[in-house]
């Protein structure tokens, strides 16, 4: 996404524990992994002496009240594939953008995802093509992962991992770039 705009990226993994607290919203928890993220890796960059803009994100999928995360193996894989089969949930995208010592621009992007009824058999074929590990919810839209979906409400972009139009004018705001068609 930020190369079609020439923006230049360095990727740097924020090592936070990424732990529900109870009674949190799936929202607030998303928002606040975000923004942990986001200022743990400015604050590394700072200690060096640094200060890019900084953009961090934290996508879940939400069904029921209950999160979604990565699946552990393909058991777990098989039982969120069940869980979502036939019915419709929330791709929660949490973003957070800007600089160390800053104000941070926070915000989060939902959008509403309905799967087809899956058999069994579509099940296992999904998890044996292993492009469901690493990936809230067990599945990614952007690949094979597709055939899942009946159809969508709100931005693809999030679901794929980041509403490209809000975190662009959230960086253009901040004069990284003019705006999201000159930059």
């Amino acid at each position: 996404m930020f190369d079609e705009f020439a923006i230049p990226v360095e990727v740097i993994p924020a090592d936070i524990e990424e732990v529900r607290m109870p009674d949190e919203s799936p929202v607030a928890f998303a928002l606040r992994l975000a923004g942990e993220k986001g200022l743990h890796v400015a604050t590394a960059l700072n200690h060096q002496g640094r200060t890019p803009l900084v953009v961090a994100a934290d996508t879940i999928v939400v069904h029921d009240d209950r999160v979604l995360g990565k699946p552990v193996d393909a058991d777990d894989a098989k039982r969120m594939l069940r869980l979502l089969s036939g019915k419709t949930h929330s791709v929660v995208t949490a973003w957070a953008v800007g600089r160390a010592g800053e104000d941070w621009t926070v915000d989060f992007c939902d959008t509403k995802v309905r799967f087809y009824p899956l058999s069994p058999s579509d099940i296992d074929a999904y998890v044996a093509s292993g492009e469901c590990f690493d990936k809230a919810g067990a599945y990614a839209i952007q690949g094979r992962g597709s055939a899942l979906v009946e159809r969508i409400e709100g931005s693809y972009s999030n679901v794929v991992g980041l509403p490209a139009g809000d975190v662009l004018r959230a960086i253009a705001a901040r004069g990284v770039i003019h705006s999201v068609w000159k930059p």
